[in-house]
């Protein structure tokens, strides 16, 4: 009754029957939630005035709409942003005997975006303010996660029109656009320097080249800690034009697999670079663009095959590995675990240095269906976020083996829910793909030697067959 009378105040309702939808079943949490609303005064957010800060690692949030599937099947937008970087979840709960209430989560970021903010809004106030980092000779990182279906390739990419996505509206373009700019400005014009870009994906633990036909390549590190992608191919570009057409390529072939949620999700991490390298082509700066895979837990493929497990696992622990990665940077940490998944190994120079500074944008699925991924994507950003001087960190007890260092900091911070045997399993995947590799590269190497071989035998036939009178003995 008091909520009643407390909504017609404030919206002039004659009362709470007129606005009850018998078809949709979730109608009385609508209710709840549009009162919660009402009592925060909540309104579309305006970035028009806002001020860009500058922030060394930033964490925002993004708020995608409620889709047709979603109007259609009388979903219930469950996601509240009552201010610029504050965000609500409304979780539906049952009590015992059946009464329904909400339980409301709530989380604070650098950047809140709602439903009606454009690819340029968040472009400004994320990845365009660590744009001139690597003009100053240092790494920039943008990073887009979030669960499957929530926009992250929308945000990073740009918008699509059916199957066909318009790559001129995604952060890939912007980044692209604003470097050839300042390569023609002033003060940058005289390092002369030249752009090149490579595209490539993580998909179960492997790097595949997506601008050499999805070559595999391989991932190896130096005597002096540097990680290098051999082989990968690093394309001259000499506009924005030729950036889209080698985004446009890559894209094409990326890896896709089927999960409850996207029919045709995005099950790798893309991992799109623009490079500037000095007229001798010594590295000068580099930014990465990273469109994550979606982060569903298991639960999410409990139907799966043992291949799609094991990807579920190696996506994981590989988004686990980057907070761990992200944490020691914050923290100015003497040991980084960028070894503890592909992901990190191959954006180690994301994480070390004064130079180096990384965005975060975790995109959301508003629908009361994808509540549980949701509140697990804000918690998981929350956790990034809150890494500061004061945050806790594991003893390094295993500083060489960086899987048991990472699970060894979770369970120190008592966010491993699965105890050991997430270790024990994650270090099985690792030594199955070690061993996968290994027989890979037994195999090629023994196809060389026996066409090698073959050559050979080919040659001394061909002596015997042009020679009527060969020494048999000889050819014996």
């Amino acid at each position: 009754k008091n909520r009643e009378e407390r909504r017609n105040r404030v919206s002039g309702a004659p009362n709470q029957a007129d606005n009850i939808d018998p078809t949709n079943p979730n109608w009385e949490f609508a209710q709840m939630i549009e009162d919660c609303r009402l009592e925060l005064g909540v309104a579309p957010l305006s970035f028009q005035n806002e001020v860009v800060r500058d922030h060394r690692i930033c964490v925002c949030v993004r708020k995608r709409p409620i889709n047709k599937k979603e109007t259609k099947a009388k979903t219930v937008d469950v996601v509240t942003l009552p201010s610029k970087d504050q965000i609500l979840v409304h979780e539906p709960k049952l009590k015992v005997d059946l009464t329904k209430y909400l339980e409301n989560h709530k989380f604070h970021f650098d950047y809140t975006f709602d439903e009606n903010t454009t690819n340029e809004t968040v472009y400004r106030f994320t990845a365009q303010p660590i744009l001139r980092t690597i003009f100053d000779q240092g790494i920039a990182t943008c990073f887009a996660y979030g669960q499957t279906g929530s926009g992250k390739t929308h945000t990073m990419g740009g918008d699509f029109t059916g199957k066909q996505q318009n790559f001129n509206l995604g952060i890939y373009a912007m980044v692209a656009k604003d470097v050839f700019d300042l390569l023609r400005a002033q003060q940058y014009a005289q390092l002369e320097l030249k752009v090149s870009c490579s595209f490539f994906e993580i998909y179960g633990g492997k790097v595949f080249d997506l601008l050499a036909r999805r070559a595999k390549r391989r991932v190896l590190e130096d005597g002096n800690n540097k990680v290098n992608v051999v082989d990968l191919k690093e394309t001259p570009v000499l506009s924005v034009a030729s950036v889209l057409n080698a985004i446009k390529d890559g894209s094409a072939v990326r890896t896709s697999g089927q999960t409850s949620a996207n029919a045709h999700s995005s099950r790798s991490h893309a991992v799109f670079q623009i490079i500037l390298r000095t007229t001798r082509g010594k590295l000068h700066g580099k930014f990465s663009l990273i469109d994550l895979a979606g982060n569903e837990r298991g639960a999410d493929t409990s139907s799966a095959n043992r291949a799609t497990r094991i990807e579920g696992a190696e996506i994981n622990k590989s988004l686990l590995a980057l907070k761990e990665c992200i944490r020691a940077m914050s923290n100015n940490a003497n040991h980084i675990p960028f070894r503890a998944s592909k992901l990190t190994q191959v954006l180690r120079d994301s994480f070390i240095g004064e130079k180096a500074r990384t965005c975060m944008i975790a995109t959301l699925a508003p629908g009361q269906n994808s509540v549980e991924c949701t509140l697990n994507t804000l918690r998981y950003a929350d956790r990034v976020k809150e890494l500061g001087p004061d945050a806790k960190q594991a003893p390094p007890l295993e500083p060489n083996n960086d899987l048991a260092y990472l699970h060894q900091s979770l369970r120190s911070q008592g966010e491993e829910e699965e105890g050991p045997e997430m270790y024990n399993f994650h270090h099985a995947v690792d030594m199955l793909q070690e061993a996968e590799d290994n027989l890979v590269d037994e195999h090629q190497q023994c196809i060389q030697e026996n066409k090698e071989y073959l050559k050979q035998e080919e040659a001394i036939l061909e002596r015997v067959e042009g020679d009527v009178a060969y020494d048999i003995e000889d050819y014996a």
